[in-house]
């Protein structure tokens, strides 16, 4: 009985502890506040000033700089002063918020639609610096802070050159630790009004494990703590290995540190998403990378779907050490089942799982890239014969369709060129090199999409448009290589669209093939669909009904029965106008491997297949190996139809052939 009630009242103690930490002050445990910088038009600073300690913090703002001063923090001791010339700030008023989280000693900024984080999550050792309350506001001015708010209250609605909060201390390690003991599984109506408020401190709370590295080290394993609903089981598991201890130098401790709140980790990253927690392994004023033997960290989570990739990665702080940057480089990623990924690190820091939304991993991703390789190459080198071969021909005749086939071979030659060498220059050029390639490769797209279409335009024109005289070809220069480049140049000055491109295969997530092309970001993705994806349904609608109007034309003339082959060339010629990208829409359902490498197969050998239609067409008009064919069409509409693109002069003759041929018909 005396056991029961100590056990009572210490939950009850526990309770109390909690509701006072969390309920009793104005703005909780965790601190917002936002308002609107009214600045002037000359470059834009932040200053920030950050030490430990529980005297407040103060937000003030002027013409040209921002400015965050404070003693709150318990681990965090930062100083610098920062251009926001990248933000892009050009109007005079810019909302931010700055947040504070003392259970995790985070503090980050939000402005200009970024996430700064001022000072990154740790774990507790002691007090933390809460119930900020608000104290004296600065003057007013003309410029500083509009409109300032605690959350969702505004403050004032004047402007003010800034505004001054004092804190509290209070024992947050003491809220965490029973939260990891387990002690928040309290009994009876007590449990019913603090559960909310207890997972919200358990939630935010981190669990560090400091290891001694003795002399004769070999190893440890640490284990996430278990918390209410994970089994010891299925908890993060890591293994520090023997070389941890030669690598260190100043001391022999180090911390590994575990994150149940991973939000502030996931920000500014929507096309992927964190599974699990985020564990951080670290020792102080020390820098460790190439270990010899790796640290192994096993991840447990919720089973992912296929179609989505999972790679281990870590938190680069080289590049912006103000923002997350995840990087796979340092970290194998070994898949132990659909709920069970282990990473391989050589280097401390944070890491974490990372699940790829979008794109979605390619099957047969070697297959398909010989394929491409291949088909690139033979491509290139027949586009450049056919060039040859229709420049010597414009010098003999004046067929108005021969600039049309030159402009077309001549941009399906660059984009091939371009297509074979992007994978060599991602990787050489880097992100630099790939803003221009993916720039140009996006432009000789565009070019032979248009130059596709011009050829169904002149096609149907010549079959069914008989009586107006078709476009000079200066005109078809213009659209054909001039137009594709205006949407390429908007795109480039908008900016953000182009650079390098990871392929991730399904056989192998920590490898990605590199390409230059359009990034994976929301500007890119919306260009891709409006643009790309509307012209390529455009083309592929047109060739259809291209070959539709042409079957209409003939399929009732007494040549039509006599030899139908000619229908297949028809159908060849469609494929070349842009019905093979039409394959790319059919990437579903039990066929879809094969209409993928369908796909790949046809419009990778694009070139050699415009060349090989130039062939079998000379050849038909050759006397020798083709005289019984040539004998049954000669004088056809179907010989018309077929060879106009290559027999139309300006003299108009092909027309007056088949309008003489429809009177006899």
């Amino acid at each position: 009985m005396e056991a029961r009630m100590t056990t009572s009242v210490r939950n009850v103690l526990i309770l109390i502890l909690v509701l006072l930490a969390t309920g009793s002050s104005e703005n909780d445990l965790d601190f917002e506040f936002c308002g609107t910088w009214h600045h002037g038009k000359e470059p834009l600073t932040l200053n920030f000033n950050l030490s430990t300690g529980c005297k407040g913090i103060s937000v003030s703002a002027n013409k040209s700089s921002l400015t965050i001063n404070g003693q709150i923090t318990g681990h965090c001791r930062r100083s610098d002063k920062i251009p926001l010339k990248r933000f892009q700030l050009e109007s005079e008023d810019n909302k931010f918020c700055l947040y504070w989280e003392p259970l995790l000693d985070l503090l980050k900024l939000e402005i200009g639609g970024q996430n700064l984080t001022l000072c990154w999550p740790v774990t507790l050792h002691g007090s933390c610096c809460t119930d900020l309350s608000l104290g004296p506001n600065e003057p007013e001015a003309s410029y500083g802070i509009l409109n300032g708010m605690i959350k969702t209250d505004i403050i004032n609605h004047k402007i003010h050159t800034g505004y001054n909060f004092s804190a509290n201390s209070i024992n947050c390690k003491a809220i965490c630790d029973q939260w990891n003991n387990g002690f928040n599984q309290v009994h009876g109506t007590e449990a019913a009004v603090s559960s909310q408020a207890v997972e919200k401190i358990g939630h935010a709370c981190a669990r560090s494990f400091e290891v001694e590295m003795k002399a004769h080290f070999g190893g440890n394993n640490i284990t996430s703590p278990a918390t209410k609903g994970v089994s010891a089981k299925t908890a993060t598991a890591v293994h520090l290995p023997p070389a941890l201890k030669k690598a260190a130098k100043k001391t022999s401790k180090v911390v590994c540190t575990f994150f149940k709140n991973i939000t502030v980790f996931q920000e500014g990253h929507k096309e992927v998403q964190i599974l699990s927690e985020v564990v951080g392994i670290t020792i102080e004023n020390e820098v460790i990378v190439d270990l010899s033997e790796p640290i192994r960290i096993e991840f447990h989570h919720d089973a992912m779907p296929k179609m989505h990739s999972r790679k281990c990665v870590s938190w680069d702080t080289r590049k912006d050490p103000l923002q997350v940057n995840w990087l796979v480089d340092g970290c194998e990623t070994k898949l132990r089942g659909a709920n069970h990924t282990e990473c391989l690190c050589n280097h401390l820091t944070y890491f974490a799982i990372l699940v790829q939304l979008q794109p979605r991993p390619v099957r047969h991703l070697l297959a398909l890239t010989a394929i491409t390789a291949l088909g690139c190459a033979m491509s290139v080198i027949s586009c450049i014969a056919l060039i040859i071969y229709l420049c010597k021909k414009s010098r003999r005749s004046k067929e108005q369709s021969t600039p049309i086939h030159l402009g077309l071979a001549t941009s399906l030659l660059l984009l091939n060129l371009l297509f074979f060498l992007t994978g060599v220059l991602a990787n050489i050029g880097g992100e630099s090199v790939c803003t221009w390639v993916g720039a140009g490769l996006h432009y000789t797209l565009l070019s032979s999409f248009t130059w596709m279409g011009i050829e169904v335009l002149q096609t149907f024109w010549l079959v069914c448009i008989v009586f107006r005289p078709s476009p000079k070809p200066y005109v078809w220069n213009l659209v054909g290589f001039v137009l594709p480049a205006v949407p390429v140049i908007i795109l480039a000055a908008v900016g953000d669209i182009y650079g390098m491109r990871e392929v991730v295969p399904s056989t192998d997530l920590s490898d990605p093939y590199l390409m230059c092309w359009m990034k994976v970001t929301f500007k890119a993705l919306l260009a891709h669909y409006f643009i790309n994806m509307t012209i390529l349904v455009i083309l592929v609608f047109s060739g259809i009904v291209m070959l539709f109007l042409v079957y209409r034309e003939i399929r009732t003339r007494a040549e039509w029965r006599k030899n139908r082959v000619a229908f297949l060339s028809i159908w060849g010629l469609s494929c070349l106008y842009g019905t093979t990208w039409g394959l790319t829409f059919l990437d579903f359902g039990p066929l879809a491997d094969f209409f993928l490498f369908l796909s790949c197969i046809l419009n990778s050998f694009q070139g050699f297949l415009l060349m090989l239609r130039f062939c079998l067409l000379d050849w038909m008009k050759k006397p020798t190996g083709g005289s019984s064919l040539r004998s049954r069409i000669s004088g056809s509409t179907k010989q018309h139809m077929l060879h106009s693109s290559l027999r139309s002069s300006n003299s108009g003759s092909t027309k007056q052939h088949m309008l003489q041929d429809q009177e006899k018909s």
